[in-house]
């Protein structure tokens, strides 16, 4: 009589080598976080990479099987000394493949209202500044997809739905 149980209860072996398969064949997803930080005035936070162009949201790349949370909260503490709590994903934007990085997954996190006493440094040479700034005045210093982010995690933040983007517009 044949065992219809499913493989994995069957041959555990079996269903890991499966997996393991699988997990060699399938693509990979890079991932990326960014950090929607404000101040009792309403302005949010940007950051000055020295490696980029333009402004950007802080956060920063995960590190291998590093959870978007986790990867939030480090890369603040890194990059600006920042030991905070990170809130709840606003928007999760997939970013398709351009110039030599294949497609990303970016998620942006509120990262709350930092309090007024709360002295913002760059920690570490990544950064040349950091600064709070109106949300229309972030238009001008943001790449264009970043500022559609931004913006959408503004409204996730004031009406409470999360935002699924692709390539910074709703999908």
């Amino acid at each position: 009589m044949a065992d219809d149980r499913p493989l994995y209860e069957r041959d555990p072996a079996a269903w890991q080598a499966h997996l393991a398969v699988g997990n060699a064949r399938q693509p990979r997803k890079r991932v990326g976080v960014d950090v929607l930080l404000r101040n009792e005035r309403g302005e949010v936070l940007l950051v000055d990479p020295r490696y980029k162009p333009d402004w950007d949201l802080p956060g920063g790349m995960a590190e291998a099987n590093e959870p978007p949370h986790v990867t939030a909260a480090r890369e603040l503490r890194e990059e600006l000394g920042l030991a905070l709590h990170v809130g709840p994903m606003l928007v999760v934007d997939w970013v398709a493949p351009h110039g030599p990085w294949d497609d990303s997954l970016m998620f942006v996190f509120d990262g709350g209202v930092l309090p007024p006493t709360e002295q913002l440094q760059p920690a570490d040479d990544e950064l040349a500044e950091a600064r709070f700034v109106l949300l229309n005045d972030a238009r001008a210093l943001l790449r264009p997809y970043v500022w559609q982010r931004l913006r959408h995690a503004a409204d996730a933040l004031a009406d409470g739905r999360p935002r699924y983007l692709v390539g910074g517009a709703a999908a």
